[in-house]
């Protein structure tokens, strides 16, 4: 094991066999050696010097969007010149820029902004997964990657990473298959967003999952003043995880514990790799009428209990499309809720959670009427594990949003929640013993 400490032009080493440190600065004679009770201070010394280098991430320090008759020039300016991965997909036409896990100026708000013009109708960007940052654009229309470079620091300009997007016909696009735009050396591939822990044997307790809905790239609604559902949801989950540890009777994990994205599917393989025996996925909700408020509880159905049900399981379905999830290679059938015989006993378990669940928040928030709703939720649809998603409240709402931020509300809702598991699980342990 070595370390060069390049500012004081000096190298130490570790000589293990003689249980000392050899320390040679040039031109000052033979090395010196160094008895293992300074061993630590040089080694923390050199750790401390090369910290900086590890640790420093590329910063995003503006976006400007320029259109021309021919195409939409999408500028990103950085602190370093990037390694990238750039893409398009269709329906909905999107690029998709991945980029090495960034830091977003003050200022850049993490999720989403109101950059648009030309072929770009929206954007957002966030974690994608562990050391992966992404860029997703949303097309009015079809269009393809042109030109993609990076240009070096000039004037009052640091990089800028350049994307051309062209508009194309539909037709013309799907013929061309166009792959991926690497930049050269190219972009790492991308991790996977968790490695779930293995269940103890000897933990025989019921295992919680709560998903906190959203993240990343995928901000979910926005509040009236530009708080992120992703932001509420990870807040409320982290404190119903703290409640339900606190009574020693569960083992609680969560599917992220920080602004990241997952897939639709991966939260309800982790839930089902976990062996859990409750996976609960929070949300707060959005409405065009500002009057709006109320809790809800949701659980899976092939068929939807009202038209807003439905509605909102559309919504939430799209999470991947949003974060720029290629899904054009699953069929249809895949594509759709899959609710067969195997559920129906979960789906009743899930169900009764819920009922139960309603009564418990209506003591302490306020509930929308018909609170317990079901529709096609793609999050909840584990054949193995009762699954309900809570919407919170609503951050269209302006009294409600401001609820929804307090942390009396989020330490009273959860208590709430957690009595209802506690509930649960004891008329669980009752009818299995008779």
């Amino acid at each position: 094991m070595s370390w060069r400490i390049d500012k004081c032009h000096a190298s130490c080493s570790l000589r293990p066999d003689a249980g000392a440190i050899l320390l040679r600065a040039g031109g000052l004679g033979p090395p010196t050696v160094i008895r293992p009770m300074i061993r630590m201070f040089l080694f923390s010394i050199c750790l401390v010097l090369a910290a900086p280098v590890a640790l420093a991430q590329p910063t995003v320090s503006k976006v400007r969007i320029g259109e021309h008759p021919d195409k939409t020039r999408f500028v990103m300016e950085l602190s370093e010149a990037p390694r990238y991965r750039v893409f398009a997909l269709p329906d909905p036409f999107r690029v998709v820029i991945d980029l090495p896990e960034l830091r977003w100026a003050s200022g850049e708000n993490e999720g989403r902004n109101d950059r648009k013009g030309g072929l770009i109708a929206a954007m957002r960007f966030g974690l994608f997964a562990p050391g992966t940052s992404r860029v997703v654009l949303d097309l009015r229309a079809p269009g393809q990657v042109g030109q993609v470079f990076v240009l070096p620091p000039e004037g009052n300009y640091p990089y800028r990473l350049v994307v051309d997007v062209i508009p194309v016909s539909r037709a013309r696009f799907l013929a061309a298959r166009a792959g991926p735009i690497l930049s050269d050396p190219p972009l790492d591939p991308t991790a996977s967003a968790f490695a779930p822990p293995p269940k103890p044997k000897a933990d025989e307790r019921p295992t919680i999952v709560i998903d906190p809905g959203h993240g990343g790239v995928d901000p979910g609604s926005r509040s009236l003043t530009g708080v992120d559902e992703k932001t509420i949801a990870l807040a409320y989950a982290r404190e119903l995880k703290r409640q339900l540890e606190a009574r020693g009777r569960y083992r609680v994990v969560l599917t992220r514990d920080k602004d990241i994205f997952l897939r639709l599917r991966d939260r309800v393989g982790f839930a089902e790799r976990m062996a859990g025996d409750l996976f609960v996925s929070l949300h707060a909700n959005n409405h065009k009428s500002g009057r709006i408020r109320g809790a809800s509880v949701y659980t899976l159905s092939d068929t939807a209990s009202d038209a807003e049900a439905a509605a909102l399981a559309a919504k939430e379905n799209k999470a991947d499309i949003i974060a720029g999830i290629n899904l054009s290679d699953q069929t249809e059938v895949v594509s759709k809720i899959l609710i067969d015989l195997a559920q129906r006993e979960t789906m009743n378990l899930s169900k009764q959670f819920a009922n139960g669940l309603v009564d418990e928040m209506g003591k302490v928030t306020k509930l929308l009427g018909n609170t317990h709703r079901s529709a096609g939720f793609a999050v909840l649809k584990s054949a193995t594990v009762p699954s309900i998603l809570i919407e919170i409240g609503y951050l269209s709402n302006k009294a409600e949003e401001r609820l929804l931020r307090s942390k009396k509300h989020r330490i009273v809702v959860s208590r709430a929640i957690a009595v209802a598991i506690e509930t649960y699980f004891e008329q669980q342990t009752t009818l299995n013993r008779i």
